[in-house]
């Protein structure tokens, strides 16, 4: 079932309606490239900064970013995709017809330029308690991946993550300070298995393979693993040689015309990143 049929979705946009159920259901389709970032409001320097880096980076290779829109971390992670030059959702816990907080207008009006507001509430719908807590369910379903950057023990963030593990999405954790009260939320998500986290790329690798190839640019070679995307040029080069068929190192030194050092070289960072396989007969193949 498509995402728009099962949730009501409103968003911010200068265009007309047609516009908005576009840029929708181009977000829809890139589902698969969503990860959320969420935590603290109260959020310490720290926080803020490891937020802000680690959105950066997964807006970078590609990915969009998703929290929602509140003081703290939610906003770090905003800010850090948006100076990425990168794509990030924000899904609110009231109506289109006010921004809360409010000191964050600013900044929804710049994420709906690179992405979109969303809400499952009426336009005129005030923020309530109760509210943000149903707005955290849908954080954690738009995504494959919820991270938690910075927690106190009764957290929302924690929520969250429990949605996203009664969703079977993978739960990421960042370690902090352990005398900061905001780092126990982190350590105890990580005590109970999720994913300890220090850069995009620990995120990446623990992903595993996407469920349908995607495309990070038309003219490139199509991605299986979220690994591939922070791929350099030449790596992305000889992986997109690569398919179902086996082909051979003579075939890719020809093809690429590099020198046959440089081939080996990229096959052999690719195999240990477990993006190429190497088969009977010198032979390779994506696994």
């Amino acid at each position: 079932m498509r995402f728009e049929e099962t949730l009501f979705v409103a968003m911010r946009s200068n265009g007309a309606g047609a516009q908005v159920r576009h840029r929708i259901q181009q977000a829809c389709d890139m589902v698969l490239r969503f990860r959320s970032i969420v935590g603290a409001r109260k959020a310490t320097p720290y926080g803020i900064r490891v937020a802000e880096r680690l959105a950066g980076s997964l807006a970078r290779v590609g990915l969009t970013v998703v929290s929602g829109l509140a003081r703290g971390i939610d906003a770090a992670a905003h800010r850090g995709a948006l100076k990425a030059g990168g794509r990030t959702i924000a899904v609110i816990a009231n109506g289109l017809g006010s921004i809360y907080p409010p000191e964050h207008a600013e900044l929804a009006a710049e994420i709906a330029q690179a992405g979109a507001v969303l809400s499952e509430f009426p336009m005129g719908q005030g923020p309530l308690a109760g509210l943000f807590p149903q707005r955290n369910r849908i954080i954690a379903g738009l995504c494959l991946g919820v991270i938690v950057v910075e927690a106190a023990p009764r957290s929302g963030s924690l929520a969250t993550a429990r949605h996203a593990l009664e969703q079977n999405r993978e739960v990421f954790a960042v370690p902090g300070p352990v005398d900061s009260l905001n780092s126990r939320g982190c350590h105890a998500l990580i005590r109970d298995g999720a994913r300890l986290v220090e850069t995009a790329q620990d995120v990446l690798d623990e992903l595993g393979p996407l469920v349908h190839e995607v495309k990070a640019l038309p003219d490139e070679p199509a991605v299986r693993k979220p690994s591939e995307l922070v791929l350099n040029e030449r790596e992305k080069m000889v992986l997109g040689l690569l398919g179902d068929r086996p082909v051979s190192l003579d075939e890719l030194i020809a093809t690429t015309r590099l020198a046959a050092s440089q081939v080996m070289a990229t096959l052999s960072i690719l195999e240990v990143r477990r993006l190429v396989k190497r088969v009977p007969g010198g032979m390779f193949v994506r696994p």
